[in-house]
């Protein structure tokens, strides 16, 4: 069974698409970007600033669902200038603390509205 999972505290769809989807224990959420779903406008472009509001977006909607930051087991990070990857790393490490889902990391030519990061995420929300 599949449930779209929509929350206010997130940055709108952009597209075609849901902010995350419900699939038996997983909870796959679309990438987010760095947009303030207050303003629904892009943050500084500064990779700090982004990758906080990236982490902060995905929180949001890990806590729709009842989840915390430790029950992603995979993220996929993609930045456009991997000059940016300790800065990112070091921000996202402390999103997670001891947590350390699996994770891959790649450098991208464009991202949607001419951001510096985006991040998906996979969370379990089976018992452990």
């Amino acid at each position: 069974m599949m449930k779209t999972v929509y929350t206010e505290n997130a940055p709108q769809a952009i597209g075609p698409y849901s902010q995350a989807v419900k699939a038996g224990t997983f909870l796959f959420l679309s990438g987010q970007i760095p947009v303030n779903p207050a303003t629904n406008e892009v943050v500084e472009k500064d990779i700090v600033v982004q990758t906080k509001q990236v982490m902060n977006n995905i929180k949001a909607i890990l806590d729709k669902e009842s989840l915390t930051l430790d029950r992603i087991v995979k993220t996929t990070i993609f930045v456009t200038d991997m000059n940016q990857f300790a800065t990112v790393n070091e921000i996202y490490g402390n999103f997670l603390g001891d947590h350390r889902p699996a994770r891959s990391t790649v450098e991208v030519s464009r991202l949607p509205k001419d951001v510096l990061i985006e991040i998906e995420v996979v969370a379990y929300i089976g018992n452990i």
